[in-house]
Protein backbone atom coordinates (compact mmCIF):
# COMPACT_ATOMS: atom_id res chain seq x y z
CA UNK A 1 0.00 0.00 0.00
CA UNK A 2 1.07 3.33 -1.34
CA UNK A 3 2.10 6.26 1.66
CA UNK A 4 -0.41 9.02 1.01
CA UNK A 5 0.80 12.58 0.31
CA UNK A 6 0.52 15.51 2.57
CA UNK A 7 -2.42 16.61 -0.13
CA UNK A 8 -4.30 13.65 0.44
CA UNK A 9 -4.30 13.78 3.75
CA UNK A 10 -5.56 17.36 3.91
CA UNK A 11 -8.60 16.36 1.34
CA UNK A 12 -9.35 13.33 3.33
CA UNK A 13 -9.93 15.41 6.16
CA UNK A 14 -11.57 18.17 4.59
CA UNK A 15 -13.79 16.51 2.22
CA UNK A 16 -16.70 17.67 4.16
CA UNK A 17 -15.96 21.12 2.54
CA UNK A 18 -16.28 20.15 -1.11
CA UNK A 19 -19.20 20.88 -1.77
CA UNK A 20 -18.91 25.00 -0.12
CA UNK A 21 -15.37 25.08 -2.09
CA UNK A 22 -17.06 23.95 -5.47
CA UNK A 23 -19.66 26.62 -5.05
CA UNK A 24 -17.70 29.05 -3.99
CA UNK A 25 -15.31 28.96 -7.29
CA UNK A 26 -18.38 28.34 -9.33
CA UNK A 27 -19.98 32.12 -7.97
CA UNK A 28 -16.43 33.56 -8.45
CA UNK A 29 -16.12 32.82 -12.08
CA UNK A 30 -19.29 33.75 -12.75
CA UNK A 31 -18.64 37.62 -10.46
CA UNK A 32 -15.35 37.86 -12.74
CA UNK A 33 -17.46 37.89 -15.76
CA UNK A 34 -20.68 39.68 -14.58
CA UNK A 35 -19.29 41.95 -12.06
CA UNK A 36 -15.10 42.37 -12.15
CA UNK A 37 -15.12 44.98 -9.86
CA UNK A 38 -15.74 43.00 -7.20
CA UNK A 39 -11.70 41.72 -7.61
CA UNK A 40 -10.48 45.32 -6.74
CA UNK A 41 -9.63 46.34 -3.25
CA UNK A 42 -13.18 48.04 -2.83
CA UNK A 43 -14.66 45.32 -3.71
CA UNK A 44 -13.37 42.89 -1.80
CA UNK A 45 -13.64 44.94 1.52
CA UNK A 46 -17.34 45.38 0.67
CA UNK A 47 -17.74 41.63 -0.05
CA UNK A 48 -16.04 41.20 3.72
CA UNK A 49 -18.67 43.83 5.33
CA UNK A 50 -21.39 41.99 3.78
CA UNK A 51 -20.04 38.60 4.53
CA UNK A 52 -18.40 38.78 8.30
CA UNK A 53 -21.44 38.84 10.10
CA UNK A 54 -23.07 35.68 8.75
CA UNK A 55 -19.48 33.80 9.07
CA UNK A 56 -19.05 34.96 12.80
CA UNK A 57 -22.58 33.33 13.18
CA UNK A 58 -22.08 30.28 10.96
CA UNK A 59 -18.72 29.66 12.90
CA UNK A 60 -20.95 29.43 16.23
CA UNK A 61 -23.16 27.26 14.82
CA UNK A 62 -20.32 24.79 13.63
CA UNK A 63 -19.43 24.73 17.84
CA UNK A 64 -22.68 23.30 18.83
CA UNK A 65 -23.55 21.51 15.77
CA UNK A 66 -20.13 19.72 16.25
CA UNK A 67 -21.25 18.97 19.79
CA UNK A 68 -24.15 17.17 19.07
CA UNK A 69 -26.90 20.01 19.41
CA UNK A 70 -27.92 20.12 15.84
CA UNK A 71 -28.94 23.20 14.30
CA UNK A 72 -29.84 26.16 16.64
CA UNK A 73 -32.40 27.85 15.09
CA UNK A 74 -31.92 30.72 17.38
CA UNK A 75 -29.18 32.34 16.35
CA UNK A 76 -30.70 35.11 13.63
CA UNK A 77 -32.89 36.58 16.52
CA UNK A 78 -30.33 36.33 18.76
CA UNK A 79 -27.93 38.35 16.70
CA UNK A 80 -30.04 40.70 15.60
CA UNK A 81 -31.11 41.08 19.74
CA UNK A 82 -27.64 42.03 20.19
CA UNK A 83 -28.20 44.62 17.44
CA UNK A 84 -31.21 46.12 18.85
CA UNK A 85 -29.99 46.42 22.59
CA UNK A 86 -27.10 48.08 21.75
CA UNK A 87 -28.53 50.46 20.00
CA UNK A 88 -32.13 51.09 22.34
CA UNK A 89 -29.95 51.01 25.37
CA UNK A 90 -26.27 52.56 24.11
CA UNK A 91 -26.57 54.32 21.31
CA UNK A 92 -29.49 56.46 21.97
CA UNK A 93 -28.39 57.45 25.39
CA UNK A 94 -25.26 58.27 24.17
CA UNK A 95 -23.29 55.77 25.49
CA UNK A 96 -20.33 54.76 22.89
CA UNK A 97 -17.36 53.43 24.83
CA UNK A 98 -15.75 50.39 23.12
CA UNK A 99 -15.19 47.94 26.10
CA UNK A 100 -19.06 48.58 27.13
CA UNK A 101 -20.20 47.53 23.92
CA UNK A 102 -17.85 44.37 23.11
CA UNK A 103 -18.86 43.18 26.97
CA UNK A 104 -22.39 43.59 26.08
CA UNK A 105 -22.74 41.93 23.26
CA UNK A 106 -20.37 39.28 23.51
CA UNK A 107 -21.54 38.74 27.24
CA UNK A 108 -25.27 38.74 26.06
CA UNK A 109 -24.25 36.07 23.58
CA UNK A 110 -22.49 34.02 25.83
CA UNK A 111 -25.51 34.50 28.36
CA UNK A 112 -28.11 33.79 26.32
CA UNK A 113 -26.30 29.89 24.63
CA UNK A 114 -25.92 28.90 28.40
CA UNK A 115 -28.93 28.94 28.99
CA UNK A 116 -30.22 27.27 26.25
CA UNK A 117 -27.71 24.87 26.78
CA UNK A 118 -28.29 24.23 30.26
CA UNK A 119 -32.11 23.64 29.29
CA UNK A 120 -31.19 20.78 26.91
CA UNK A 121 -28.46 19.26 28.85
CA UNK A 122 -30.21 19.72 32.10
CA UNK A 123 -33.73 19.59 31.05
CA UNK A 124 -32.99 16.92 28.77
CA UNK A 125 -35.14 19.35 25.93
CA UNK A 126 -34.70 18.65 21.92
CA UNK A 127 -32.38 21.12 21.29
CA UNK A 128 -34.16 22.08 17.99
CA UNK A 129 -37.68 22.72 20.64
CA UNK A 130 -35.67 24.66 22.94
CA UNK A 131 -33.94 26.71 20.17
CA UNK A 132 -37.26 27.02 17.88
CA UNK A 133 -38.38 28.71 21.02
CA UNK A 134 -35.55 30.64 21.45
CA UNK A 135 -36.36 31.89 17.82
CA UNK A 136 -39.53 32.94 18.52
CA UNK A 137 -39.59 34.38 21.89
CA UNK A 138 -36.45 36.37 20.72
CA UNK A 139 -37.88 37.64 17.20
CA UNK A 140 -40.69 39.48 19.26
CA UNK A 141 -38.73 40.79 22.32
CA UNK A 142 -36.42 42.03 18.89
CA UNK A 143 -39.55 43.83 17.98
CA UNK A 144 -40.78 45.35 21.38
CA UNK A 145 -37.47 47.18 21.84
CA UNK A 146 -37.00 48.30 18.50
CA UNK A 147 -40.14 48.40 16.31
CA UNK A 148 -38.61 49.19 13.50
CA UNK A 149 -35.03 50.16 11.94
CA UNK A 150 -33.66 53.25 13.75
CA UNK A 151 -30.99 54.76 15.35
CA UNK A 152 -27.16 55.42 14.48
CA UNK A 153 -24.09 53.60 15.96
CA UNK A 154 -20.84 55.59 17.05
CA UNK A 155 -18.62 56.70 14.73
CA UNK A 156 -16.05 54.01 15.46
CA UNK A 157 -18.24 51.31 14.88
CA UNK A 158 -20.04 52.98 11.75
CA UNK A 159 -16.74 53.03 9.91
CA UNK A 160 -16.65 49.05 10.40
CA UNK A 161 -19.24 49.28 7.07
CA UNK A 162 -17.11 51.06 4.97
CA UNK A 163 -15.52 48.71 3.15
CA UNK A 164 -12.99 50.39 1.67
CA UNK A 165 -10.23 48.40 1.39
CA UNK A 166 -8.78 44.99 2.49
CA UNK A 167 -7.67 45.75 5.58
CA UNK A 168 -10.75 47.60 7.05
CA UNK A 169 -11.96 46.50 10.55
CA UNK A 170 -14.06 44.01 9.75
CA UNK A 171 -11.17 41.87 8.13
CA UNK A 172 -9.40 42.42 11.42
CA UNK A 173 -12.11 41.00 13.48
CA UNK A 174 -12.62 37.64 10.75
CA UNK A 175 -8.55 37.06 10.91
CA UNK A 176 -8.82 37.13 15.15
CA UNK A 177 -11.54 34.91 14.95
CA UNK A 178 -10.12 32.71 12.26
CA UNK A 179 -6.85 32.91 14.67
CA UNK A 180 -8.50 31.91 17.14
CA UNK A 181 -10.66 29.00 16.28
CA UNK A 182 -7.04 27.35 15.23
CA UNK A 183 -5.68 28.01 18.29
CA UNK A 184 -8.98 26.15 19.76
CA UNK A 185 -8.71 23.32 17.66
CA UNK A 186 -5.28 22.70 18.92
CA UNK A 187 -6.65 22.30 22.69
CA UNK A 188 -8.16 19.18 24.94
CA UNK A 189 -11.31 21.04 25.13
CA UNK A 190 -11.68 20.40 21.29
CA UNK A 191 -10.87 17.06 21.16
CA UNK A 192 -13.54 16.59 23.78
CA UNK A 193 -16.35 18.59 22.50
CA UNK A 194 -15.83 16.48 18.90
CA UNK A 195 -15.50 13.42 20.81
CA UNK A 196 -19.08 14.13 22.69
CA UNK A 197 -20.45 15.32 19.64
CA UNK A 198 -19.36 11.82 17.81
CA UNK A 199 -20.80 9.32 20.66
CA UNK A 200 -22.02 10.75 24.15
CA UNK A 201 -21.64 7.14 25.66
CA UNK A 202 -17.93 6.96 24.23
CA UNK A 203 -16.65 10.31 26.03
CA UNK A 204 -18.81 9.24 28.93
CA UNK A 205 -17.01 6.70 29.59
CA UNK A 206 -13.64 7.68 28.86
CA UNK A 207 -14.46 9.79 31.97
CA UNK A 208 -15.31 13.74 29.77
CA UNK A 209 -17.43 15.51 31.73
CA UNK A 210 -20.18 15.68 28.84
CA UNK A 211 -22.92 18.27 30.22
CA UNK A 212 -20.28 20.64 31.19
CA UNK A 213 -18.67 20.18 27.43
CA UNK A 214 -21.39 20.82 25.68
CA UNK A 215 -22.41 24.07 28.01
CA UNK A 216 -18.60 25.67 27.49
CA UNK A 217 -19.65 25.09 23.30
CA UNK A 218 -22.72 26.80 23.27
CA UNK A 219 -21.10 29.39 25.45
CA UNK A 220 -18.04 29.68 22.94
CA UNK A 221 -21.33 29.55 20.11
CA UNK A 222 -22.74 32.80 21.93
CA UNK A 223 -19.46 34.55 21.95
CA UNK A 224 -18.93 34.13 18.13
CA UNK A 225 -22.69 35.40 17.58
CA UNK A 226 -22.13 37.94 20.12
CA UNK A 227 -19.17 38.80 17.85
CA UNK A 228 -21.68 39.11 14.73
CA UNK A 229 -23.97 40.90 16.29
CA UNK A 230 -21.02 43.37 16.77
CA UNK A 231 -20.22 42.81 12.95
CA UNK A 232 -24.05 43.33 12.06
CA UNK A 233 -24.38 46.38 14.24
CA UNK A 234 -21.26 47.78 12.73
CA UNK A 235 -21.98 46.90 8.99
CA UNK A 236 -25.36 48.88 8.97
CA UNK A 237 -24.51 51.45 11.62
CA UNK A 238 -28.10 51.40 13.38
CA UNK A 239 -30.65 48.77 14.09
CA UNK A 240 -32.70 46.54 12.37
CA UNK A 241 -34.89 43.98 14.09
CA UNK A 242 -36.70 42.66 11.24
CA UNK A 243 -34.05 40.22 9.86
CA UNK A 244 -33.72 37.97 12.62
CA UNK A 245 -35.31 34.94 9.98
CA UNK A 246 -33.11 35.61 6.69
CA UNK A 247 -29.78 35.02 8.94
CA UNK A 248 -30.95 32.10 10.23
CA UNK A 249 -32.05 30.59 7.04
CA UNK A 250 -28.56 31.90 5.46
CA UNK A 251 -26.68 30.77 8.53
CA UNK A 252 -27.99 27.08 7.69
CA UNK A 253 -28.11 26.77 4.51
CA UNK A 254 -23.74 28.03 4.56
CA UNK A 255 -23.54 25.26 7.29
CA UNK A 256 -25.53 22.73 5.70
CA UNK A 257 -23.16 23.39 2.63
CA UNK A 258 -20.11 23.79 4.64
CA UNK A 259 -20.56 19.45 5.08
CA UNK A 260 -20.62 20.33 8.75
CA UNK A 261 -22.28 16.67 10.22
CA UNK A 262 -26.00 18.32 12.18
CA UNK A 263 -25.33 14.63 14.21
CA UNK A 264 -22.18 16.47 15.74
CA UNK A 265 -18.60 15.16 15.59
CA UNK A 266 -17.68 16.15 11.99
CA UNK A 267 -16.57 19.58 10.38
CA UNK A 268 -14.76 22.49 10.82
CA UNK A 269 -14.29 26.36 9.41
CA UNK A 270 -12.71 24.53 6.00
CA UNK A 271 -16.37 24.20 5.28
CA UNK A 272 -18.24 26.71 7.26
CA UNK A 273 -16.32 30.05 6.33
CA UNK A 274 -16.29 29.22 2.54
CA UNK A 275 -20.39 28.26 2.62
CA UNK A 276 -20.77 31.56 4.17
CA UNK A 277 -18.50 33.30 1.96
CA UNK A 278 -20.82 31.24 -0.97
CA UNK A 279 -24.11 31.96 0.73
CA UNK A 280 -23.35 36.16 0.54
CA UNK A 281 -21.87 35.77 -2.70
CA UNK A 282 -25.22 34.31 -4.59
CA UNK A 283 -27.44 37.38 -3.17
CA UNK A 284 -24.78 39.43 -4.79
CA UNK A 285 -24.30 37.19 -7.36
CA UNK A 286 -28.15 37.67 -8.84
CA UNK A 287 -28.28 41.63 -8.15
CA UNK A 288 -26.07 41.68 -11.53
CA UNK A 289 -29.28 40.02 -13.21
CA UNK A 290 -32.13 41.77 -13.89
CA UNK A 291 -34.64 40.15 -11.74
CA UNK A 292 -36.80 43.17 -10.77
CA UNK A 293 -39.60 41.92 -7.57
CA UNK A 294 -38.20 38.39 -8.24
CA UNK A 295 -35.05 39.01 -6.64
CA UNK A 296 -35.98 38.08 -3.55
CA UNK A 297 -37.88 34.98 -4.43
CA UNK A 298 -35.36 34.07 -6.41
CA UNK A 299 -32.66 34.36 -3.46
CA UNK A 300 -34.83 32.40 -1.20
CA UNK A 301 -35.15 29.72 -4.21
CA UNK A 302 -31.33 29.43 -4.31
CA UNK A 303 -31.11 29.01 -1.16
CA UNK A 304 -33.49 25.87 -1.17
CA UNK A 305 -31.90 24.48 -3.76
CA UNK A 306 -28.58 24.50 -1.99
CA UNK A 307 -29.31 22.55 1.22
CA UNK A 308 -31.04 20.08 -1.11
CA UNK A 309 -27.62 19.79 -3.46
CA UNK A 310 -25.28 20.54 -0.54
CA UNK A 311 -26.64 17.43 1.98
CA UNK A 312 -26.59 15.33 -1.46
CA UNK A 313 -22.93 15.87 -2.42
CA UNK A 314 -21.96 16.13 1.37
CA UNK A 315 -23.12 12.37 1.36
CA UNK A 316 -21.47 11.43 -2.04
CA UNK A 317 -18.83 12.82 -2.91
CA UNK A 318 -16.43 11.69 0.59
CA UNK A 319 -17.67 8.72 0.06
CA UNK A 320 -16.45 8.79 -3.76
CA UNK A 321 -13.03 10.66 -2.62
CA UNK A 322 -12.15 7.86 -0.52
CA UNK A 323 -12.90 5.01 -2.63
CA UNK A 324 -10.65 6.95 -4.91
CA UNK A 325 -7.82 7.05 -3.04
CA UNK A 326 -8.44 3.42 -1.59
CA UNK A 327 -7.83 2.25 -5.78
CA UNK A 328 -4.84 4.41 -5.74
CA UNK A 329 -3.46 3.22 -2.88
CA UNK A 330 -3.93 -0.52 -3.85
Amino acid sequence: MKPQSSFARLANSSSYAFAAWGLLLILLVVCAVRAPYLFSASGIGGLLVSAVPLILIVMGLTVTALVGSGVDLSVGPMMIFINVTLVRFFFDNQIGTPALIFAWALGIGILIQVIQAVVITVARIEPVIVTLSAFLALSGINLVILAQPQGQAPRWLAEWGSGRSILAPMTIVLIVAILSWWAFTRTPLFTNLRLVGSNQRTAFVSGVPVTLIRIIAHGISGLLIGAGGLAYTGQIASGNPTQGGTYTLAAITALVLGGISLAGGRGGVLGSIPGAIAVTLISFTLTTFSLGSLASFVVQLAYGLILVLALLVSVVAPTLWRKRQEVKAS
